[in-house]
């Protein structure tokens, strides 16, 4: 990894579940459908469900208004990703890969730490080196509009992260 930092992003919940249950059901990315605003699931495509080294091709969705000004990917398109780190029940973490299959410094991540009342969890987002879609998102912007769009683009992940955190509270809340 390198110590460049492109941008971070992460927001926390309380949840009245235990964390075991809690790392489960996140570091289940086939059942994050269930939860994200763009990811719609996917599948294990190499290695063993949540272990470190396994890639997930991901179904992904997005609507065209989402940073409407920028030349982002809309529609549908699938990624793999790469889990980078998975220790139960307290941190699961995948790495967006290249399309020759490297992991990238885009890093997508849950912690789970065990509270009086069940667990909070930390859904965050950390981007060093620049990927390669972002290289090419921001190739010919000028330094304002690579400013504006890292802000609104954090903001839109900011957003995402918020939905799902809630969306996961609900399904855990409602199933215990």
């Amino acid at each position: 990894m390198s110590s460049t930092e492109t941008f971070r992003v992460d927001a926390t919940t309380e949840i009245r579940a235990d964390p075991a249950a809690v790392f489960a059901y996140v570091s289940d990315l086939t059942r994050s459908g269930d939860w994200s605003p763009e990811c719609l699931g996917g599948e294990w495509s190499e290695g063993e469900p949540a272990a470190v080294g396994s890639v997930f091709t991901a179904r992904n969705h997005r609507e065209p208004d989402v940073v409407a000004w920028a030349p982002v990917v809309r529609g549908d398109w699938t990624t793999q990703c790469e889990v980078v780190e998975s220790v139960a029940p307290r941190v699961f973490s995948w790495a967006m890969r290249t399309k020759d299959g490297r992991a990238q410094e885009s890093v997508w991540s849950f912690t789970v730490e065990p509270t009086a009342g069940g667990s909070a969890l930390t859904h965050a987002f950390w981007m060093g080196e620049l990927t390669e879609g972002m290289r090419g998102i921001l190739h010919g912007m000028s330094d304002a509009e690579v400013k504006k769009f890292l802000d609104d683009w954090s903001d839109k992940i900011d957003g995402d992260m918020r939905q799902s955190l809630a969306r996961i509270k609900a399904a855990l809340e409602t199933a215990s």
